[in-house]
């Protein structure tokens, strides 16, 4: 389970298919060093990004692949 306290940089890890998800939100700038070092709900301030509808995206994206 993806929670707004995980960086980008580990979501990644855990599935790249989760990379559209993150363009869409418009995050994209995957590689940057941000990516590895801050929570997705700072990079989600940041980017004038709703957390909360990441996370939920994110999670419903790794449910449908179980």
């Amino acid at each position: 389970m993806i929670t707004k306290q995980m960086s980008i940089g580990e979501v990644l890890r855990l599935d790249r298919g989760t990379a559209p998800i993150f363009m869409e939100f418009g995050m994209h700038c995957l590689g940057c060093p941000h990516a590895t070092a801050e929570s997705l709900e700072m990079a989600c301030m940041a980017h004038g990004t709703d957390a909360d509808a990441l996370v939920k995206k994110l999670n419903e994206y790794l449910d449908s692949k179980k």
